[in-house]
């Protein structure tokens, strides 16, 4: 669970929930990546299931390692130098050293399924990983006398993304609507799409995970998104981030849990 960041100022504050906001895109993203591969592992189609692999290690080389480098350029230095995180710090390293090596073996080894295995392991060490980022070195930088997290931070693009450029995003913060996106009004069936189960996520990152996993879909690809309630306000965003660019199917409405397929329409 994320817990509240005491910061020394207000540029702090903000830059500790700017990393909490890209952190939770970061694991949308890698959970359908995951989901997709080891969905398509499991059936009749190798050559479906190696390009799920291609995607999964193309994404990780592209957005996963970049990310972990521009930590341990910006982050690590300033919270090893402080007591409490020198040996957390260590610990960090050590797990960007296990993800480096998960990833090569979902990038090398032969058998697919073997593959999907370790791309379950490498997204379960990398939410664990978010997690002490989020909960123990964040506000250990936020909070120590003399260091400036948003100072830290400046000019990162490859740690914050679009956070960083245009602040935090406040993505629960709309009203409701349909926005004009595409919806049937009964329920139907998926077409097997990757889920992505949001129920558990905290609401304050829980639109930056789905963001994170529409930002991996392709066009003709889509998700499953599960959520707690009649997602509107957040369709609403899609719509306004991807204009007609996807489309939208209920599944379930409630009231458990409300079931929705999102398929990339746009070329």
């Amino acid at each position: 669970m994320s817990e509240l960041v005491i910061a020394s100022n207000e540029a702090d504050a903000h830059a500790a929930e700017a990393v909490k906001q890209h952190h939770a895109a970061l694991a949308g993203a890698l959970n359908l990546h995951t989901e997709a591969l080891f969905t398509t592992a499991s059936g009749r189609d190798p050559a479906a299931a190696e390009q799920a692999r291609r995607d999964l290690v193309d994404w990780c080389e592209r957005e996963l390692i970049p990310h972990a480098l521009a930590e341990e350029q910006a982050l690590y230095p300033a919270a090893q130098a402080t007591i409490e995180g020198r040996l957390l710090v260590e610990a960090m390293l050590g797990e960007h050293k296990v993800l480096t090596q998960l990833l090569r073996d979902v990038a090398e080894v032969d058998d697919l399924l073997r593959a999907a295995a370790s791309a379950t392991a490498l997204r379960e060490v990398f939410d664990s990983h978010l997690t002490k980022e989020n909960d123990l070195v964040v506000p250990l930088l936020a909070a120590t006398p003399g260091v400036s997290l948003h100072d830290l931070l400046g000019g990162m693009h490859q740690l914050l993304g679009e956070a960083a450029e245009t602040g935090t995003p406040g993505a629960d913060n709309v009203g409701a609507g349909c926005g004009g996106h595409a919806c049937s009004c009964g329920e139907v069936d998926g077409p097997g799409y990757p889920e992505l189960d949001v129920r558990a996520v905290p609401h304050a990152i829980r639109h930056a995970t789905i963001f994170g996993a529409l930002e991996a879909v392709q066009p003709g690809a889509g998700l499953e998104l599960v959520a707690p309630h009649d997602p509107l306000p957040l369709l609403d965003q899609i719509n306004r981030r991807w204009p007609g660019a996807f489309a939208v199917a209920y599944r379930e409405r409630g009231p458990e849990a409300w079931r929705l397929t999102l398929e990339r329409t746009d070329a």
